[in-house]
């Protein structure tokens, strides 16, 4: 008998997880042998791959940007100050710290700014 109850225990988990999961959307498909097959609908990201090189392009533009109006000697002062503070200073220090593409932008950039 607690063989049926644990087999009657697993379908009703099952049951329950398909219900969660469908209550997200679903999509029905009707196969060739036309048996209606419904499954819930996949979880899409909001934030697509697009977006999210476009905001690192305009933080590494904005970095660019800080060291061409500081000039790069003042700008590094600043990291090390900051990467002599508290935890959350460090990691903004090693986020602010000049990487190529920066210091790039930074030099076209500098004699407009000047």
């Amino acid at each position: 008998m607690g063989e049926h109850r644990d087999q009657f225990q697993a379908r009703l988990k099952q049951i329950n997880r398909k219900h969660e999961a469908m209550s997200g959307g679903y999509s029905a498909k009707l196969r060739p042998d036309g048996l209606l097959v419904i499954k819930p609908r996949s979880v899409q990201s909001r934030i697509s791959a697009r977006t999210l090189v476009l905001v690192a392009a305009a933080f590494l533009l904005f970095k660019g940007f800080l060291m061409a109006a500081l000039g790069f000697g003042i700008y590094d002062e600043r990291v090390r100050t900051l990467a002599g503070g508290s935890a959350v200073e460090r990691a903004g220090a090693f986020i602010m710290q000049a990487d190529p593409f920066s210091v790039f932008f930074a030099q076209k950039i500098g004699p407009v700014l000047r």
